[in-house]
């Protein structure tokens, strides 16, 4: 008995030995399961700048000229007139309502200028079905969606027609038919919410992507980080569009980060990554349609971070008019502008930057050059269309002024099926309350 004790020690001790041999040699794959890597045998840190900086893929020139005919999409005439139509009109949907803050009709807005090519570039390549999670400046997506005009001036104003019934603060908009999930304020909220809704499409064989827009402020949240990991884990089929304007309100991108943008960062979740010129609605297209293409196929994430620089009105409008004014022109894809109506971005930037980005580049200039060098749009079709389009959003403007605000008791709808008893009696509290005090109150201006 002793003997075999002792005999089955020295086996054990001899095995041990022989594993010790097997990876003593630095030749020898380590096997860790948390990592692809090798062995070296001296002590280095990696740096940040180990690599330089990704790469920003482009389609079109400055001037609309094709740079390498292999790129070249080869969209009809019909669809880059609409990619065109749907950036002006947005265009000029923006500088009418951001008049109408500054006159005090409206609460609050946001422009979408100079990110005009993100959006309808990225919409042109996606299926009508596809869902999509937008952070605030995405409007355009819902523009080349045929969203109409009077349920954009209804959200903003908050009117009857708002289909959110008055209850969200501007530009918050959403639409159910559209695939268009509401916004909701806080940043970066929609990342793993947008993942969620890609796995369960991928669960349900539904051949449908996810796409979710934010800026490269919002990568800063730990919500993005979920989202990142959640979608490369599970293999979700979804598309990470990152709008990096060079801005997060006021804090600028070398306060926010010190890597490559955010791009480098997908590889480092396991994402296939790439960046692109958003100025170039060729380039947004191009990639934004292989993402969804191979997202469907092969159940994986892909992040997009388009380089952008959004912008807004230099001059103000006039406090006394009655009618906002248009002086609708290109303008450079920089954030030259405010963030929203309510910041002052000449407290942060200089004059000399704002100046910079006017004249060097803007998404809508860019794709007009490429419709005159084909032949397919002239001065004459562009006055036309400024006019028609300045009509229509006019048309839209005035319709939602006149329609009153949604019923005070739609504030207690629409939330629990059957309505708990505490609301219940919240309600009954604001109807004693009208009733003693409603002539304070501008109740002709709310649907009774």
């Amino acid at each position: 008995m002793a003997v075999a004790i002792a005999a089955a020690r020295v086996w054990r001790l001899n095995r041990g030995l022989s594993q010790q041999q097997q990876f003593s040699s630095l030749d020898d794959k380590p096997q860790f399961p948390g990592a692809s890597a090798e062995f070296i045998d001296k002590l280095e840190f990696i740096q940040p700048n180990v690599i330089s900086g990704i790469p920003i893929y482009r389609v079109m020139d400055r001037q609309g000229q094709i740079i390498n005919p292999s790129e070249d999409p080869h969209l009809p005439k019909e669809k880059v007139l609409k990619l065109y139509k749907s950036m002006t009109l947005l265009n000029t949907m923006d500088r009418i309502l951001y008049e109408s803050q500054r006159q005090g009709r409206i609460s609050f807005y946001m422009t979408n200028y100079g990110e005009e090519g993100t959006h309808v570039g990225s919409a042109a390549a996606l299926d009508n079905t596809d869902l999509v999670f937008g952070q605030y400046r995405e409007a355009g997506v819902l523009m080349y969606r045929d969203y109409p005009l009077e349920l954009f001036m209804a959200q903003c104003y908050g009117n009857i027609s708002d289909l959110g019934k008055g209850r969200q603060m501007p530009v918050h908009y959403g639409c159910k038919e559209r695939h268009f999930v509401t916004i909701s304020s806080p940043l970066a909220t929609q990342i793993p919410q947008a993942v969620g809704a890609a796995y369960a499409a991928k669960r349900a064989n539904a051949n449908r992507v996810v796409i979710c827009y934010f800026g490269e402020g919002a990568a800063s949240e730990g919500d993005a980080h979920a989202g990142f990991n959640f979608a490369a884990t599970l293999e979700c089929p979804i598309i990470f569009f990152c709008r990096n304007n060079g801005y997060a309100i006021s804090t600028p991108t070398s306060e926010q980060y010190r890597g490559d943008g955010i791009a480098a960062r997908g590889p480092g979740y396991g994402i296939m990554s790439i960046r692109v010129d958003g100025n170039d609605v060729f380039a947004v297209y191009n990639a934004t349609k292989e993402a969804r293409r191979r997202a469907v196929a092969e159940n994986q994430p892909f992040l997009i971070e388009a380089m952008t620089y959004s912008s807004s009105p230099i001059l103000p409008p006039d406090p006394h008019s009655r009618e906002p004014t248009l002086t609708w022109g290109p303008l450079p894809l920089c954030r030259i502008g405010h963030h929203s109506t309510s910041d002052d971005s000449s407290a942060y930037r200089s004059v000399d930057e704002v100046n910079y980005w006017d004249k060097q580049d803007h998404p809508i200039s860019r794709l007009r050059h490429y419709l005159l060098s084909q032949g397919w749009w002239d001065e004459e079709q562009e006055k036309a269309w400024r006019k028609q389009s300045r009509k229509k959003v006019m048309e839209a403007f005035e319709q939602a002024e006149r329609k009153p605000k949604p019923n005070p008791n739609l504030l207690f709808s629409d939330v629990y099926q059957e309505m708990p008893a505490q609301l219940r009696k919240q309600q009954e509290s604001l109807a004693r309350h009208l009733q003693t005090y409603g002539e304070h109150y501008p109740l002709d201006h709310f649907d009774k």
